[in-house]
Order: C-alpha cells, then sequence, then structure tokens
C-alpha cells in the first residue's frame, strides 16, 4: 500500500505546504525516518544525495515546533551543515514548507554581513541553521545561546568527516543540552561516522535505504574522458550546448578553476552562468 504525506498526522498547514511543493508520495528515506523523527527519537539516516533526506527531518521538525515560539537569542532547533551551499538549500526548504507556520528560520554562512547575522539572532529564532564555524563564532561572541535546542540535525555527516569539521561537532555538540533529539544524515557510513552517532545519540532509530556510496535512481552518470584542462572545460561547455541544458550546478574540485570554467562556458554556449 502506497503511504502519503496525510498518513503522518501532520497539521494542515504543513500538508498544504506540502501540496503547494506537487509532493504526494513520500521517498523511502522520508516514509520511514518521519514517524520516528515525530515520536521524538533519535534518528540516524543512511541514504545517498537525490533521495529526499532533507524533508524526512525538515517536515517532523516544523510539525514538532510549529505550536510554540522561541525565545530571543535562544533558537530551539540548530541544522549544522558542511557548506554555504547545502546549508542555503535546507534553508529553502525550511522556508517551503513553514510558509503557512509563523515559525522563523535564520541562516549563518560563512562570507554573509556579521552584523546583520547578529541583528537576526537578537528575536525569537525557532529553526538555526549553520555551518560550523560561523556558529562557533558568533557564539564566542556572546551572540547566540544554545542552551534551549531541543532538536540537533547534522547533515552530510560524511562530508562532515572528509571537510575536518568533526572537531568543531564536537565542541557544539557540548554546548548543548544534554537532553535533545539528534538526527543525523549521512550518505556513507565510515567507522569515524559510526564512532561519532554513539557519541552524540541515544538509542538510535537507523535507517539504512540504499546501499552505501550508491547513486540514486534519479540521477543519470556518464564519464567523459579530456586529456587538458582546457579540453575539459570545452567538453562541459559542449555537452550544456548540444543537450540544450537550461538548469544546472557544475563543480570544481579548486577555487581556482571556477571562474576559467564559468567563462568558458559562458563563452561557448551563451548562457548566462
Amino acid at each position: 500500500m502506497t503511504c502519503s504525506f496525510n498518513d503522518f498526522g501532520m497539521h494542515e498547514k504543513l500538508i498544504k505546504a506540502i501540496d503547494d511543493m506537487g509532493y504526494t508520495t513520500p521517498t523511502p528515506i522520508q516514509e520511514q525516518a518521519i514517524p520516528y523523527v515525530l515520536q521524538g527519537k533519535d534518528v540516524l539516516g543512511i541514504a545517498q544525495t537525490g533521495t529526499g533526506k532533507t524533508a524526512s527531518f525538515t517536515l517532523p521538525m516544523i510539525e514538532i515546533l510549529h505550536d510554540k515560539q522561541a525565545k530571543a537569542r535562544m533558537p530551539r532547533s540548530l541544522v549544522v551543515s558542511p557548506t554555504r551551499e547545502l546549508a542555503a538549500q535546507i534553508h529553502d526548504n525550511f522556508k517551503n514548507y513553514s510558509k503557512y507556520t509563523k515559525l522563523s528560520t535564520v541562516l549563518l554562512v560563512g562570507g554573509e554581513s556579521m552584523a546583520e547575522q547578529t541583528r537576526v539572532l537578537s528575536g525569537n529564532v525557532d529553526v538555526l541553521i549553520c555551518t560550523p564555524g560561523r556558529l562557533i563564532d558568533l557564539f564566542e561572541r556572546g551572540h547566540i545561546l544554545l542552551n534551549d535546542i531541543k532538536i540537533f540535525v547534522i547533515d552530510e555527516a560524511d562530508r562532515m568527516l572528509d571537510m575536518g569539521f568533526i572537531p568543531d561537532l564536537e565542541r557544539i555538540a557540548k554546548l548543548l543540552p544534554a537532553i535533545r533529539q539528534t538526527l543525523m544524515f549521512s550518505a556513507t557510513m565510515p567507522p569515524p561516522i559510526e564512532k561519532l552517532a554513539q557519541k552524540f545519540m541515544s538509542f538510535p532509530k537507523r535507517i539504512s535505504v540504499t546501499p552505501p556510496s550508491s547513486t540514486a535512481t534519479t540521477v543519470t552518470q556518464e564519464f567523459y574522458f579530456a586529456e587538458t584542462a582546457q579540453n575539459k572545460r570545452h567538453k562541459v561547455s559542449d555537452f550544456i550546448k548540444a543537450e540544450k541544458i537550461q538548469n544546472a550546478l557544475v563543480f570544481c574540485n579548486r577555487k581556482k578553476d571556477i571562474s576559467a570554467v564559468k567563462g568558458s562556458i559562458a563563452k561557448y554556449t551563451g548562457e548566462k552562468v
């Protein structure tokens, strides 16, 4: 029997927001994780990118938090993400799903105005979404209190490991109340992340919906060989132009490559980059 979002017993305003997004059937990670989160249990979710992990914690969090309000400078929930881009995506999800509620969400990432973020934190914040470094920085400056956190979410835990954020996560966890709900999501579960889960979580419900390091069925992968960096840029541009791609994300492994790739795509495709 096919499950629907109505089956979770969430309030009408949240269901309306989900309907506005055009979603009717939960993905496997959502179907399994949402009930446990709503029950207040710790959840360890293992699923690759493209499986709907973000909604599996944002939706039940909105349901849990929507009927109360945070105190000034004391957020009620904390979501930590490894990069500003991922944090921004989570923030957008929260805004879309909570638009019919009075929940307030704040995004704290590096590269943005510290003064503006400090101003926003002086008000009531229900959901705080951040990268580790900026959170610690603002905490050390006395602009935020973390002793009222009810739900703590670690997103993309394996990427946190790759980027060297585990010490920051351990430090952040020590600042939070001992009694809290902890949710951790990761595409893979290497031993250091397993150890982290044991340290942070209390009898978590472990959910694994896909084999580790596999690709979601909604994603098509192709490999193109190029002999030089310049040739790589040409192949990317040719592919975008040939397939008439209107929207795309292009990742580079070095910051200094980004400008060259951007210029190449703009020049050869005529598209806005």
